[in-house]
């Protein structure tokens, strides 16, 4: 079988979430498949070969395209390029090996701009679906980015969706009227970076970092929905500045993240790490006295895993997801409740 992969969410160098997701899906898949022909398509004007994954399976291709993004994409929205038929027309002009007559199966491990023939099978993941729930935490421009994307379309004309909980699922069905018999559930993996033998050591991620002894963590994009101004106004209120204790927070900027920076700058014993190497999150996570992830909405909640696996004790929002991932490991509250996140927050430390 031929199988078209969209990997355009690999295409930048700081990988979040979806990029993880994509990249530990696709790994562990060409290690166990090999008779399938994978082919893997990205558009980037400028060169992001740096970024990309090198896989180098006998089964598995590159298909790339050179476009102006937005030029690209207005075309596949109109539906003047299929992308089935596209990457069809690329290994034709490469006089691919194999002759390829036609892609049966696309796999978009995230939404984007798609078009291809009714012909064609389509598997989509939704990851969730915030930007239906909490617009106003999304930038106008990532709000009309999602209009054009219009999900409600893809998922209808979608074969097979994969979401990565059961809280996310229902949400699809709801929201989308979508047939329950064609969402799937494929949880989330840990990276193979938390299993794997590392370079550095706790002593080497403090001096790096410059890391207090006491410190309560966040990891995760910097955006509204993960809700770190109320974290920030908590760990102020719990007055654990005071006891030598620090609030770190680490990840990359999302959007809508400039009264996040001020409030971090405005107040004591917080600090903004930026974005963490991944060979590092796993020792930020040992070192940390507790971990707080307060998000209103998650599809999956996926550092609440990775810092239950580290042994550090969690606090989590009691919303979307978050509870189905905790499973009874983690200290729950009211993300709109600043007080009780407060009171969490001194409880266990």
């Amino acid at each position: 079988m031929n199988i078209a992969i969209d990997i355009r969410s690999l295409t930048e160098k700081k990988r979040t979430g979806v990029g993880e997701y994509t990249y530990q899906f696709l790994d562990t898949t060409f290690s166990s498949d090999h008779t399938n022909q994978y082919f893997l398509f990205y558009n980037s004007f400028q060169d992001v070969s740096d970024h990309i994954p090198k896989w180098e399976q006998e089964n598995v291709h590159y298909v790339i395209s050179h476009w102006p993004s937005k030029l690209f994409n207005l075309f596949v929205w109109m539906g003047v390029i299929k992308l089935d038929r596209f990457i069809e027309k690329k290994l034709e002009a490469l006089d691919f090996r194999l002759q390829i007559t036609s892609i049966h199966s696309f796999l978009s491990p995230n939404i984007n701009f798609i078009s291809l023939n009714p012909k064609t099978k389509f598997i989509l993941t939704i990851h969730d679906l915030s930007f239906e729930y909490f617009k106003d935490c999304y930038s106008l421009k990532r709000r009309l980015w999602h209009k054009f994307v219009n999900p409600r379309k893809l998922c209808q004309r979608a074969d097979e969706i994969i979401v990565p909980s059961e809280n996310t699922k229902r949400d699809v069905i709801r929201e989308y009227k979508i047939d329950a018999g064609k969402v799937s559930i494929e949880h989330p993996r840990l990276s193979f970076t938390f299993y794997e033998q590392r370079t550095t050591n706790d002593e080497q991620v403090k001096l790096k970092y410059n890391l207090p002894d006491k410190y309560i963590l966040f990891l995760g994009t910097i955006e509204p929905r993960k809700n770190i101004l109320s974290l920030i106004e908590a760990f102020k209120n719990s007055e654990l500045g005071t006891m030598s204790y620090e609030l770190i927070i680490a990840g990359a900027k999302g959007w809508k993240y400039k009264d996040i920076l001020e409030a971090i700058e405005k107040t004591p014993s917080v600090r903004y790490l930026g974005y963490v190497d991944k060979d590092d999150k796993i020792d930020l996570y040992k070192m940390a006295s507790l971990f707080v992830y307060p998000s209103f909405y998650e599809g999956f909640g996926l550092p609440v895993l990775e810092a239950m696996y580290c042994g550090t004790s969690v606090i989590a929002s009691n919303r979307s997801s978050l509870m189905e991932v905790a499973d009874g490991g983690a200290y729950l509250v009211n993300p709109h409740n600043v007080d009780e996140i407060a009171r969490a927050i001194v409880s266990l430390a």
